[in-house]
């Protein structure tokens, strides 16, 4: 992506410029690097067979409607009108709900901790792949065990013991993790992840700090790299035998899947992983943006590009596991898989059996990489942004803000290496399953929702949008943002406790009560900063529970005008959105003391917008 670090201008108040975009394709391909990524390889492909095939696009559209356009429009617009980060920028529109602000960058700080392991594994597997015969292809290494059974090979007779094993399943469990027996034996540290990982943040820190001027030509590679390696490796599937079987069961439509709740649910919360929404790096991508962009239409396109992504996606896989089932003349069920098993499993075995397998393989993993790159460095970006943000004074000074990155990346790479142990997979799952899951992003959803389509106003923020692009969106999303957005992400929410099932490591290993326990807490981490911040808030703000509560606007009925500022760039202490309420009544008056400003104002001039 294109980096917003810090340049040579200062601003009028002596301290680095923020920063903006060059050109609209640095923004373009930045947001599309975050949010096309392994997910919609690995993640989508699999949901559509494991939910009726084409009947699942019913349940998706839906929810790609409803609430992945209108919450990914919504961050993205809220970023480029207010030109703050994830956390100001709900300071600045309503500082009652500044607590979702921080709910986001938790769920970031977890995210960026275990996701760039991902990339640790997938270069493990690159540098295995520059060998005449890849090493999962057969048995016979040092890692491999008695049970070890090569379909190709002279022991392929032993398949029929039913403690065999396939040299690929080996290679990644004894090879790659050394994966112990749980979670309570942690075992010795795998210092070949390790380095695996430290030269992946490496290649992350040095994506990001230096700024537009050279990180802005990183993100023509890492986001369009992807599509011509996806091209290739779909050209190459479908010409396999077998393909066809594999894209007809990726496709063919169960229409009575469509009765069952679970398949809604799956769709709603790939919406949720598949967009990044909810994790402040669209705020803070769009934050950007010059002013007057047209961030409406930028968003329509980015998402139907995101979606379009997914779905050729499938057909890259499926045509691959197509013919990976005709070879073993297995159904294709046998094969199917998702996550790290159809990444680090499913797909290396298919490539085995193709002619100049390590090419393939080789092109696989690069695709991979890159895929996960640009999401990793938008979410440090991202963060770093949030937390600059609110200390401008004592990070947009020399070359303080990369050396935040820098101390952020060496923070993370070190927590990251209990994942680089031989029981860090059942760390990673507790991270996957519970820091960053669907649970997480669905309730920071519906209260941003509730906070711009009810609190702040829908109508209100079309008036913002209006200023900024020219014209009014669809007015269906002003009501998606009321009403059908908060709706279904609190319904699902609900399913998801009500059906909610302990985590279980290959549906096999059961955890120990205090690793649920650790899960547990990361995602209460991120969920409790929401009602923290409006009792803290509350709590802070001198009078009466209703004098508190006009001062913090929540009332639509009531006529606001927000007090803004003018001009690109201001010094560390930017007014925030202040909510003067008209006509007070005499008791009221009081609370006109605290709806002035929630920061100092230092030297700024302001501008009343109608």
């Amino acid at each position: 992506m294109a980096t917003l670090l810090p340049v040579p201008c200062l601003d009028s108040g002596g301290y680095n410029e923020r920063g903006h975009w060059n050109n609209k394709i640095e923004f373009v391909l930045s947001v599309a690097g975050e949010i096309i990524g392994l997910g919609n390889v690995w993640r989508f492909p699999y949901l559509c067979y494991k939910n009726g095939g084409g009947a699942f696009f019913v349940p998706y559209v839906i929810f790609f409607i409803c609430c992945g356009i209108p919450v990914f429009f919504l961050e993205t617009a809220l970023g480029q009108f207010t030109s703050e980060g994830g956390i100001t920028c709900w300071r600045k529109v309503c500082p009652l709900f500044e607590g979702i602000g921080y709910a986001t960058q938790v769920i970031e700080a977890h995210l960026n901790i275990y996701y760039i392991v991902i990339l640790a594994w997938a270069i493990f597997y690159l540098f295995n792949c520059f060998t005449t015969e890849l090493p999962w292809a057969g048995c016979g290494h040092y890692w491999n065990t008695e049970y070890c059974v090569d379909y190709y090979g002279e022991n392929a007779t032993n398949i029929t013991n039913p403690n065999a094993s396939s040299p690929v399943i080996e290679f990644w469990e004894r090879r790659v993790l050394k994966i112990s027996d749980g979670i309570e034996h942690m075992g010795g540290m795998r210092w070949e992840l390790a380095m695996c990982l430290a030269l992946a943040w490496f290649i992350c820190y040095f994506c990001i700090w230096k700024g537009p001027k050279s990180t802005g030509k990183v993100v023509y590679v890492t986001a369009t790299f992807p599509y011509f390696m996806l091209l290739i490796l779909l050209i190459r599937g479908v010409t396999l035998p077998g393909a066809f079987d594999g894209i007809k069961f990726y496709l063919y439509p169960d229409i009575s899947r469509l009765s069952d709740p679970q398949v809604w649910v799956d769709a709603g919360t790939q919406i949720f992983f598949s967009y990044a929404i909810c994790l402040g790096c669209l705020t803070a991508l769009g934050s950007y943006n010059a002013y007057n962009n047209n961030c409406y239409r930028d968003c329509i396109m980015l998402c139907c590009l995101n979606s379009g992504t997914s779905f050729v996606a499938g057909f890259a896989i499926f045509s691959v596991l197509g013919f990976m089932a005709y070879e073993q003349n297995v159904p294709i069920e046998a094969v199917a898989e998702s996550g790290p098993g159809l990444a680090f499993i499913a797909y290396p075995k298919a490539v085995t059996m193709m002619p100049l397998s390590p090419l393939w393989a080789c092109l696989f993993f690069m695709m991979l990489i890159f895929l996960g790159l640009d999401s990793q460095f938008v979410c440090v970006e991202s963060l770093v942004t949030a937390v600059v943000d609110m200390y401008p004074e004592t990070f947009r000074r020399g070359y303080r803000r990369e050396l935040l990155i820098l101390g952020m990346s060496i923070v993370s790479f070190f927590i990251g290496l209990i994942m680089c142990m031989e029981g860090g997979m059942y760390v990673f799952q507790l991270f996957d399953a519970y820091a960053a899951s669907g649970m997480c992003l669905l309730f920071v959803a519906i209260f941003e929702s509730i906070c711009i389509g009810w609190v702040y106003g829908s109508d209100r923020f079309y008036l913002n949008i209006e200023d900024m692009i020219g014209y009014k969106p669809f007015f269906f999303i002003k009501w998606c943002w009321m009403i059908l957005t908060p709706g279904i992400c609190a319904g699902i929410f609900l399913f998801f406790l009500i059906k909610y099932k302990p985590l279980k490591y290959n549906n096999v290993y059961v955890y120990p009560d205090w690793g649920y326990g650790i899960g547990w807490f990361m995602a209460m981490s991120s969920m409790v900063c929401i009602p923290l911040g409006i009792i803290w808030m509350i709590w802070k703000t001198p009078g009466t529970f209703s004098e508190v509560k006009h001062t913090y606007g929540t009332k639509q009925k009531q006529h606001y005008q927000p007090l803004l500022k003018t001009g690109n760039e201001t010094n560390d202490s930017e007014c925030y959105f202040c909510f003067v309420k008209k006509n007070l009544r005499k008791k009221e008056k009081l609370s006109c003391h605290y709806v002035v400003c929630f920061a100092q104002t230092l030297n700024n001039t302001f501008d009343v917008l109608n």
